[in-house]
């Protein structure tokens, strides 16, 4: 059996380190000849590999620097050679003309050390405790980061660097010193000039706030806007959607509202919203929240760093989960570490009474899923030419059961078998993690799209540039939502750029999004199958838009449910469809499709024919297990709850003190446990 053949990406890996090596073996090779033509020819070819090094292989760079040949090896290397084939090309009693040449190299080099070392320095003044966002920080001293070639020692040593190796490659041909001798003056030139900027950086003033100066800027920040009610949220840079979902509910609610990240690169994966933003990397910050007024913590997802959080006996915490399906990771015995678990409706009260996992049944609230507020009800049949369906499946999952996800087994069927039909317009909305476990997953993935875009090359619809409608709403919402940051930005800039937002800016973006996702379907070709993936247009912009899902067992049904619409699952768990349906209550008012489609023909029947649809009735009895009742809202039965579990966590508060005051009497106990505001 053949042995596969290596991607492209290790191919052109492997391509760029040979042309390397064999640039520095050519150029050694030249400088004990001396063969100058070869020289120049081996060094020019090194320094330009070492440029398209940082412009698109960055991954080859950290291979070199773990086998100790960095940047700094190299360039020294390279410079080394130069030297020697000037020496080689002198003549002897001249070698005194190249000393100074030499030494003045070697003073070179030892700048570049001191500005890495200086730099090292400015970058811990520029790592602050505390990461803000929606905050004016303007106390703490923030200023705009170094330039990049100070910050970055591959870049600083190519660039700083490049006249002394200009200067000795142009020597050789004429054994001319002179231009050696101004090329290393203006690379030492360049390396103090960046030294001094980088020591002006260290001067008191020039410098933000040191750690102790934020940690009471902090406090007093605390102290001043009182917060009630947080999202806590930790994790890794594709999972910021958990705690994004989340985001207008906790802007709805009374009360002053904060999100607590853990992460510093967390800070910006957090959409746009105006509410206060703090990110605690360290443990011993976030205990700081114990003496705030902070009542109730609402957590999306578990993470590692959970527990630290748990440990804050002042505050009560509430586990919301990202969304609810007939997953085991819905039941997770991590929840009883909660004082409560919030969920949608009466199904997810009897999952963990069911699951047995530690959950008490008088910790459990059901709230509905106040996000789904926004999706339209049925409103019949579709009325156009067209029937539009959303395929939008899950991903593999961690433990590589095959039913967790349709695209492997399932996938191209269910698209070959909508594509094949004149009437329907296809939405594919793969998960974001899809293929991220499973290769195939990733493959299958791909082999969707391109049916997907074969499917549009034979409709033949030419797609029109997008109108100056569509233009000028998606410039309106980046205005309103996204912050332009310099290249070399780091923490401490983006935090002066992300100041407090001017008042009104939440409901602004609010309609702006609205006004983008009209124009944004209105602008698509008439039946053009979608691949969506980008952030704009939602998910549940997407259900609003369609005649129809096709999902797996995941939260998405769930969601979808709260449209009244028709969906379908597919089973490729390998159990009969009694057994299937037996498993998974979610899937008690689906159609069961196979993984070889043969049921989407008639399932499209029933949703351009209401009269032959017999689960409707089933869709609205589940949506109420599922989802809770329609009135109140479900944003309503959120902020009870959370009005509900800051009333437990002041009185806990009241007790502490009242006990802490029998057992130490004539002792201050206010500042142990501060009165929280109602």
């Amino acid at each position: 059996m053949p042995l596969p053949l290596p991607r492209p990406p290790a191919l052109l890996k492997g391509l760029v380190a040979v042309v390397l090596a064999a640039a520095f073996a050519a150029q050694a090779v030249a400088a004990l000849l001396p063969h100058v033509p070869l020289l120049l020819a081996a060094t020019a070819v090194s320094l330009a590999t070492e440029g398209a090094l940082y412009r698109w292989q960055r991954g080859v760079l950290s291979l070199f620097a773990k086998s100790h040949a960095d940047i700094t090896v190299r360039h020294v290397l390279r410079d080394l050679l130069l030297v020697v084939a000037l020496l080689r090309l002198g003549e002897q009693d001249r070698e005194t003309v190249y000393a100074p040449l030499v030494a003045g190299l070697l003073a070179f080099y030892v700048l570049h050390c001191a500005i890495q070392a200086v730099s090292v320095l400015v970058r811990r003044t520029r790592t602050l405790p505390v990461v803000t966002r929606n905050i004016d920080a303007s106390a703490l001293r923030l200023s705009q980061a170094p330039s990049v070639l100070l910050r970055r020692p591959g870049h600083r040593l190519l660039v700083f660097g490049l006249p002394a190796t200009a200067g000795l490659l142009a020597s050789v041909p004429g054994d001319r010193p002179v231009y050696a001798a101004a090329g290393i003056a203006l690379s030492l030139a360049l390396a103090l000039t960046g030294l001094g900027a980088l020591l002006l950086r260290l001067l008191p003033g020039r410098r933000p706030a040191g750690e102790q100066e934020v940690l009471d800027w902090f406090d007093g920040w605390l102290a001043a806007y009182r917060p009630t009610v947080g999202l806590y949220f930790s994790g890794g840079a594709s999972s910021a959607y958990q705690a994004n979902m989340w985001l207008e509910p906790l802007a709805k609610l009374e009360g002053r509202p904060v999100i607590v990240l853990r992460e510093r690169f967390m800070v910006q994966k957090i959409a746009a919203t105006d509410i206060p933003i703090i990110c605690l990397p360290k443990v011993s910050t976030l205990m700081r929240l114990e003496h705030s007024t902070l009542q109730v913590l609402i957590h999306p997802s578990n993470s590692g760093k959970t527990s630290q959080v748990l440990r804050i006996p002042t505050i009560k915490h509430t586990f919301v989960n990202h969304g609810e399906s007939d997953k085991l990771s819905s039941c997770n015995p991590y929840a009883k570490a909660y004082d409560e678990v919030w969920v949608a409706g009466p199904a997810a009260r009897e999952r963990y009474a069911l699951a047995e996992v530690g959950v008490e049944d008088k910790d459990v609230v059901e709230t509905g899923r106040p996000q789904l507020d926004g999706v339209r009800p049925y409103a019949g049949p579709p009325a156009g030419a067209w029937t539009t369906v959303l395929y939008a499946p899950t991903w593999e999952g961690w433990d590589g059961n095959p039913g967790n996800t349709s695209v492997v087994e399932a996938g191209e069927n269910l698209v070959r078998a909508l594509l094949s039909d004149p009437g329907v317009r296809l939405l594919y909305k793969p998960h974001p993690l899809t293929g991220s476990v499973d290769p195939r997953a990733g493959a299958a993935d791909l082999r969707i799209r391109e049916l997907i875009r074969a499917a549009n090359r034979e409709r033949g619809e030419a797609r029109p540039p997008a109108g100056a409608d569509l233009a000028a709403r998606a410039a309106e919402l980046d205005r309103l939502t996204t912050s332009v940051f310099r290249a070399g930005a780091d923490t401490v800039e983006r935090m002066l750029v992300q100041s407090a937002p001017e008042p009104g800016r939440a409901a602004a973006v609010t309609r702006a999004t609205a006004a983008w996702e009209e124009a944004y379907w209105a602008s698509l070709p008439e039946g053009e199958h979608q691949v969506v993936t980008d952030a704009r247009p939602a998910l549940y912009s997407c259900f609003n838009v369609s005649d129809l899902l096709i999902s797996d067992v995941s939260s998405v049904i769930s969601d979808f449910l709260a449209s009244g619409k028709p969906y379908a699952v597919a089973n490729t768990s390998g159990l009969p469809e009694d057994a299937f349906r037996a498993a998974f209550p979610t899937v008690v008012a689906a159609t069961v499709l196979t993984p070889d489609a043969a049921g989407v023909p008639d399932l499209l029947e029933t949703v351009r024919h209401p009269e032959k649809d017999g689960l409707a009735e089933a869709r609205a009895e589940l949506k109420l297990r599922l989802l809770g009742p329609d009135e109140p809202s479900s944003q309503e039965r959120f902020g009870e709850a959370v009005r509900a579990l800051c009333a437990k966590a002041r009185d806990h508060r009241a007790r502490v003190a009242e006990r802490l005051a029998a057992e130490l009497p004539g002792q201050r106990t206010e500042a142990a446990v501060p009165t929280a505001p109602r």
